[in-house]
């Protein structure tokens, strides 16, 4: 069950940085910087939640990308200012529906 709720949770840093980004192309993403710093938090958070998921879970669901998940979180953590904005961009734009399709699946 605390892995369904942090599912969950995942799931919804997901919506919200979709809904930030609804509409956007890369160019109005990288120079709204309310935008990438919101994007950038929720990125980190999905890190920060996955290192709370039961270690046996990422054997189970071996098809998520869970190291990354948390790679990316320690990326963001420790080098803030050396983000590369265009890694970030590529995966809301395209990683991140994936991601949400293959966590609602682990949900239902």
């Amino acid at each position: 069950m605390k892995n369904q709720k942090i599912i969950q949770k995942i799931i919804n840093y997901i919506d919200s940085i979709l809904k930030y980004t609804n509409g956007v192309d890369y160019t109005e993403f990288r120079n709204n910087s309310m935008m990438v710093e919101a994007c950038v938090f929720n990125l980190s958070q999905i890190g920060e939640l996955v290192n709370k998921l039961d270690k046996d879970y990422f054997s189970k669901h071996h098809e998520i990308p869970w190291f990354k998940m948390r790679g990316l979180r320690n990326r963001i953590v420790h080098d803030y200012e050396g983000v590369n904005l265009n890694l970030i961009w590529e995966i809301i734009d395209i990683d991140i529906k994936i991601l949400k399709e293959q966590l609602l699946k682990l949900i239902n």
